[in-house]
């Protein structure tokens, strides 16, 4: 599974007896400690990881650098069809990280959007 975000980092924390663990996104750092910032939900403001008494860690995320058209690639999953048959997705982008690595991004019957993560494999547009 892909997390992506702006600064390519999240912040894990631990949980409390009132909150669950929880990844959340740094949305910025502090320019005079280089402490990493979240946005408390709550408050409605950006404070420092380190305010969190259950502050475990920063984590990297990926940072999306470019999207590319599908071009013509379906995803493919031998068992989560109707029935639980096999099942095919068009691919509508990829997502390309500051990494380098693409992702698939599908789009279902429905008109769901999802990453392909879980696909048994991707098939190029000029097979079959």
């Amino acid at each position: 599974m892909h997390y992506f975000n702006g600064t390519g980092w999240i912040a894990r924390f631990t949980g409390t007896e009132t909150t669950m663990a929880r990844a959340v996104d740094v949305d910025a750092w502090d320019e005079a400690t280089g402490v990493a910032l979240v946005v408390d939900t709550e408050r409605g403001v950006r404070r420092p990881v380190t305010d969190y008494p259950d502050f475990s860690h920063l984590a990297r995320a990926d940072q999306v650098v470019a999207a590319l058209p599908g071009g013509g690639w379906r995803a493919y999953w031998k068992d989560e069809g109707p029935d639980g048959g096999p099942l095919t997705e068009p691919v509508l982008a990829w997502l390309i990280t500051s990494t380098g690595s693409a992702t698939a991004i599908t789009v279902d019957a429905t008109a769901h959007v999802d990453n392909a993560d879980s696909a048994d494999r991707l098939i190029p547009p000029d097979e079959g």
